[in-house]
């Protein structure tokens, strides 16, 4: 648990360098929470329901982004959907439109090593 928190704590200052008490057009506001709740867990499946072949698994909220919409970060676990696959750690970004549709809008690798040494 403390090493996931210290990773949950490095990616959020690394990821978010503009942080405000309100949301500002354009800018990421850091989630006060990194806990995954039921609204954002929908929110997740509903953006990567149409992906094949990876299993994502959210595991921290990190924040989000108000644009014409709003753009959200998750850390998630990836397994390829095969035998024996090894789990690796993704950042998910997606795009929830005002209409309230979610779509990925990136998925970026991440390595836990290049944060905290032990």
């Amino acid at each position: 648990m403390k090493k996931t928190l210290c990773v949950v704590i490095a990616i959020m200052l690394i990821a978010f360098t503009a942080f405000a008490e309100a949301p500002i057009m354009g800018g990421w506001t850091a989630s006060e929470s990194y806990e995954i709740t039921e609204e954002n867990n929908a929110l997740f499946e509903k953006g990567t329901e149409k992906l094949l072949g990876v299993e994502y698994v959210p595991v921290a909220y990190l924040g989000s982004q108000v644009v014409a919409g709003t753009n959200h970060c998750f850390l998630a676990q990836a397994k390829v959907v095969v035998p024996d696959a090894q789990p690796s750690y993704k950042l998910v970004f997606l795009y929830e439109k005002l209409d309230g549709s979610v779509e990925v809008l990136s998925i970026a690798d991440f390595d836990f090593g290049a944060l905290c040494e032990y």
